[in-house]
């Protein structure tokens, strides 16, 4: 960061050595991988901490520390200009040599100035939702300097001389000191993620990176129903004059309560996430209709009482006595007004409140009231229910605006920007706070994490064996072996903390994995019978959440869920069970990759899934071993309500990179091109242009977003083999691909299911643009009852690959009283071969409220 020199403000001359030193001082420590339980021994020449203020002590609160004084005719205003006039004699434009100087000459006086301030590190790359203008971007006042104040009451009641902040160094993923780790899916082979990003695998926008410099905007009021919050403004924000800029960490325990640390200084550099997308938004662990939390709910939440204020979804059975509110001393919460999981400009969480300031220090007032804030916000996402024995702790440090001092009533705005699982739960909130309409305080990347006690397991052991329970139950409040935070690490994360310390050793690998984000469709394991190494057969039990507000509700042409996700749900249950029960540990130095080779799966019933619990039982049939590969056949079933309405069987092989390599597609090695190419004679074709129709958005809903698979379709009307019509489209692929992120990582492939789901859309669109819709008077389209769908894959679409071609022969238009159901069978290429094969792949169309077929 380059900073010219007249837009810096600081009480001086205008080429100040010292101020532009202290300004613009680099950061050269390098910050432990790991938080100490104890403070670190001061550097040569810092001081001590000055004092501490801790919320469950109110008698702790010191007397404001005194201020340097300005330079005028007192001996420091004098040394001071010595240091820079000797600088300036000797040419010395380095900036660390001025802070040399400037430090020794500081020292020698006892005014040591602590030049430490959290390590950050850019991120990589943004999407083009990411906000121009952040409404909590840090901004630094334009009359405001890190080393002089002229207003007594913002001088901090407490310095800097807290631990190190936690950075947790999971196995397989690089961190950044200070910051939980956070891997972003990423669509390249062998790319170790940044630990921190949360942008989505669709992003391609290089992001920019907000320091304290960057302009913030002021806020508008809104209305949410009856209750008036504030919301970002659009204007900008004029610099205050009194404001200050303090750099703040915080040490928390429920025993001794929240210590505040905090100093002027290097204001925290952070970057802003892009806003989460219906792919990657944070799944809340438990549902509740809960969205306000008055006094009483508070207080029970201080009490430890999670689940009688948000429902029994939240229960643990008292294993997580240290989860709790934390009780403010000299700032509170008052009522929650509103709270909501997807809120905010980050569409990760928003919460709105009234709260109390009792100071006398606001600076650990406004800390104390945003950790509450950010407290309520983890407890309703159920972030707690990851583990047991479990603690919340504070993360790096964090950067607070001050404005005036104030006390009593104000009302505070908070939301948060990231929030993840890995490598331990965690989340990062921005808040206001105002008194009486204005703004008195801003808080800026305050991280909460959720850590098990040091020495607790928070995985299998050996052998795949669960030594406790880890704290996670499902709705019907029975005990879970493996929970989301497992399920969170097999995607993307730890193996041997998702499956045992067997599998840490493919840290760094490519090896088999669950996909992630919102291709993950698999939450908990509730029962594993069966031993690890045994190959020969087993049972697993497990679940998956199907919330209504899910991306693949909102983007399919379905009125219910689209089959993409019964093939995923079921699947992923049945890898599940051979991954855990140890298929590649029969050959632990290979890097085995998993392919579905080939099933066939039947709808059972027609049933509403939104806000349902599926049940997945799966059971392993046989395991054969080869040179490179390792192939299981499993059956599997989906369940809800204790009705089954979703069965099938399917072969999947791990394969290590040569034989992946060996595919030869579905015809030995040979092109057999589609239907329409292979014609002596082109027969006449048209075109149906489904992007047009998309873009309308009128008449039958049409596939949108992440389902989006088909721009065009070619239609010969009474061509293919059967002479019922035959359909061909072509998709374009490249590496930004949105599912190449998510499935898998450091392994990316599309999903068979994608493509399959691309052939349904191509006859859901042929079924439109014929009039078949238009024979019912109110039509929508189902996943067809009764209709077994029968699948081969020998390929993968890849990133590499420039397209994806497929076709589709009508084989039947059958009709009942309010149902038109078409049955085709197609096929799917890539540039080198035929790789799928589709046998009776069928949609159907029904009136609303007929008669099951």
């Amino acid at each position: 960061m380059t900073t010219p020199l007249d837009a810096l403000d600081f009480d001086g001359e205008p080429f100040d050595v010292l101020a532009w030193s202290l300004a613009l001082e680099p950061d050269t420590r390098p910050v432990p991988a790991t938080r100490s339980t104890t403070p670190p021994a001061p550097n040569p020449g810092e001081l001590p901490t000055a004092t501490t203020t801790r919320a469950a002590a109110p008698a702790a609160v010191r007397a404001p520390a005194p201020q340097p004084a300005q330079h005028g005719g007192d001996p420091i205003s004098q040394l001071v200009h010595e240091v820079r006039s000797e600088l300036v004699a000797a040419h010395l434009s380095a900036i660390a040599v001025h802070t040399a100087w400037q430090r020794q000459a500081l020292d020698a006086l006892g005014l040591g100035v602590p030049s430490h301030r959290p390590a950050t590190t850019p991120r990589p790359t943004t999407t083009p939702e990411s906000p121009t203008t952040p409404w909590l971007t840090p901004t630094a006042g334009s009359s405001t300097s890190p080393t002089s104040s002229a207003t007594p009451w913002l001088t901090p009641t407490v310095a800097s001389s807290a631990t190190p902040p936690t950075s947790s160094a999971t196995p397989g993923f690089v961190t950044t000191p200070g910051f939980a780790t956070t891997p972003e899916p990423s669509a390249t082979p062998g790319l170790t993620p940044t630990g921190e990003s949360l942008a989505t695998p669709e992003s391609t926008t290089p992001r920019s990176t907000t320091t304290a410099e960057s302009s913030a905007t002021p806020w508008r009021t809104s209305t949410a129903g009856s209750t008036t919050t504030p919301e970002p403004s659009t204007t900008a924000r004029s610099a205050d004059a009194a404001e200050q800029i303090l750099t703040a960490t915080i040490d928390y325990t429920a025993e001794s309560g929240l210590t505040v640390e905090a100093v002027p200084g290097h204001p925290v550099t952070v970057d802003l996430p892009a806003p989460a997308t219906t792919m990657n938004a944070f799944k809340m662990l438990a549902r509740t209709p809960i969205t306000t939390v008055d006094g009483s709910a508070l207080a029970a939440l201080v009490r430890g009482e999670i689940a009688a204020v948000f429902g029994r979804a939240y229960d643990q059975e008292g294993v997580n006595p240290e989860i709790r509110l934390t009780e403010g001393v000299h700032g509170s919460l008052v009522e929650v007004l509103d709270v909501e999981g997807r809120g905010g400009q980050w569409a990760r969480g928003r919460l709105a409140a009234t709260c109390r300031i009792d100071g006398p220090d606001l600076a650990t007032s406004v800390t104390e009231i945003a950790w509450q804030a950010a407290q309520v916000l983890s407890l309703r996402a159920g972030q707690h229910l990851c583990l047991a024995g479990a603690r919340f702790q504070a993360g790096e440090a964090f950067e607070l605006h001050l404005s005036a001092p104030v006390t009593g009533p104000a009302e505070l705005v908070a939301e948060v920007v990231q929030i993840d699982l890995l490598p331990r739960p965690w989340l990062r909130i921005n808040a206001e706070i105002r008194s009486g309409g204005v703004v008195v305080a801003r808080v800026y990347g305050l991280t909460l994490e959720i850590r098990e006690v040091p020495g607790l397991p928070v995985g299998p052991a050996d052998g795949g064996v669960i030594p406790r329970f880890f704290g996670r139950r499902n709705i019907f409040g029975q005990r879970a072996l493996l929970g989301e935070f497992h399920m969170t690490h097999s995607a993307r994360g730890d193996l041997g903390i998702a499956l045992g310390p067997e599998f840490s050793a493919y840290t760094g690998r490519r090896a088999t994995r669950m996909p992630n984000h919102g291709l993950q469709l698999c939450d908990r394991v509730m029962a594993v019978e069966g031993e690890r190494g045994n190959l020969t057969g087993g049972i697993g039990h497990t679940e998956y959440d199907s919330p209504a507000d899910s991306w693949y509700y909102a983007e399919s042409a379905n009125a219910s869920m689209p089959n993409v996700v019964y093939m995923e749900t079921s699947l992923q249950s049945a890898l599940l069970l051979g991954y855990f029960l140890g298929a590649t540990l029969t050959a632990p130095a290979e890097d085995y990759s998993l392919r579905n080779l080939d099933g066939t799966a039947t709808v059972l019933r027609e049933v509403d899934l939104r806000d349902k619990t599926i049940q997945q039982t799966s059971r392993l049939l046989d395991t054969t071993v080869l040179t490179g590969a390792v192939l299981q056949t499993f059956a599997y079933e989906l369940a809800v309500d204790g009705e089954p309405f979703y069965a099938g069987e399917s072969l999947f092989g791990f394969f290590n990179a040569r034989a992946l390599a060996n595919q030869n597609g579905l015809d030995n090695g040979e092109f057999v091109p589609p239907w329409l190419d292979s014609q002596t004679q082109r027969p006449t074709v048209r075109v149906i242009d489904v992007a047009a129709r998309r873009a309308a958005g009128a008449g039958m809903p049409c596939a949108t977003g992440h389902l989006a698979m088909l721009d065009d379709i070619e239609v010969v009307d009474g061509g293919g083999t059967y002479g019922h019509g035959y359909l061909r489209a072509v998709r374009p692929v490249g590496p930004d691909d949105w599912f190449f992120g998510y499935h898998f990582f450091m392994d990316p492939v599309m999903p068979g299911s994608l493509g399959v789901e691309a052939v349904l859309q191509a006859m859901q669109e042929w079924a439109v643009d014929t009039g078949l819709a238009a024979e019912l008077t109110e039509p929508e389209f189902v996943v067809p009852v009764g209709v077994p769908l029968s699948w081969r894959y020998r390929g993968q679409i890849l990133s590499g690959d420039a397209v994806m071609t497929l076709d589709v022969h009508i084989k039947s238009v059958e009709r009942r009283p309010g149902r038109i159901r078409v049955i085709g069978d197609a096929s799917v290429w890539k540039p080198s071969m035929r790789i799928y094969e589709l046998t009776d792949v069928a949609i159907e169309l029904r009136d609303a409220g007929a008669e099951p077929w």
